[in-house]
């Protein structure tokens, strides 16, 4: 058992506790640089530019209206995929209404070629040899469908409020001034709730996208924060840190 005089601070935890916790932020941080490199690899490339912009966040979840999600794809996180040559073909076949004559022709060979081997009926990606399939997102582009929140939603609120809850309860027992401990801890809860709110709110309002810049900023900046103190003040002498975090 751990006495309530050792919970008090990080620092007189057993050597035990200390790995246990250790191992956990350790695993956890490498989580969050690897979320956000899936972020930047997807939805970073919606406009088919390198790094998150705000027009990445409104093609995810507002859409690009002005053409198919097909043929943002094409121009986005998928134009690596296929020689510039064919990928006009496929974008031009849904701005002339993804005529099915065409689809044996022109069309199949290349989804054949560049797109079957991952979109063919075997995993959670939509199966691109159906003509009926493809003809689906070669529509408007409306964004994310209200499924494909409602799924991604529950899942972040579930899952990223529990890895909020015991990185907060282990900076809980850091020397920190209390004021900021309190506001540390509950910042993630509440720019987690905002970032996943902004989805909803640009799939309506575009403008809104900025709110989920500032969400995903905000608490990856608190988790940070706390992070790195909880392992400072468990592994470091503790004259090193105490004067940066005293009261």
């Amino acid at each position: 058992m751990i006495s309530g005089t050792q919970v008090a601070s990080l620092s007189l935890l057993p050597t035990k506790y200390k790995v246990l916790f250790t191992g956990y932020l350790v695993t956890i941080g490498f989580g969050l640089m690897m979320a956000g490199a899936q972020i930047m690899l997807t939805h970073g490339m919606a406009d088919g530019k390198p790094g998150l912009s705000i027009d990445d966040i409104i093609y995810s979840y507002y859409g690009n209206r002005t053409g198919s999600k097909l043929e943002t794809m094409l121009e986005g996180q998928m134009k690596a995929m296929a020689p510039d040559g064919d990928r006009f073909e496929l974008i031009q076949w849904t701005r002339d209404g993804a005529p099915a004559e065409q689809w044996k022709t022109k069309i199949e060979p290349l989804i054949q070629k560049y797109c079957a081997s991952c979109h063919n009926g075997s995993s959670e990606l939509p199966n691109f040899t159906k003509l009926e399939n493809l003809q689906k997102v070669a529509e408007v582009d409306q964004g994310a469908s209200y499924s494909l929140l409602t799924r991604d939603s529950h899942i972040h609120l579930f899952g990223i409020a529990f890895i909020f809850m015991f990185m907060g309860w282990i900076f809980a027992m850091a020397e920190f001034p209390s004021r900021w401990q309190i506001l540390l801890i509950a910042t993630p809860f509440v720019f987690l709730i905002l970032d996943v709110l902004s989805w909803w709110l640009t799939k309506f309002f575009p403008e809104c996208a900025w709110l989920t810049m500032i969400g995903g900023i905000g608490y990856s900046l608190a988790s940070t924060v706390m992070l790195f103190t909880s392992l400072a003040q468990m592994w470091l002498p503790k004259k090193w840190w105490l004067p940066i975090w005293r009261d």
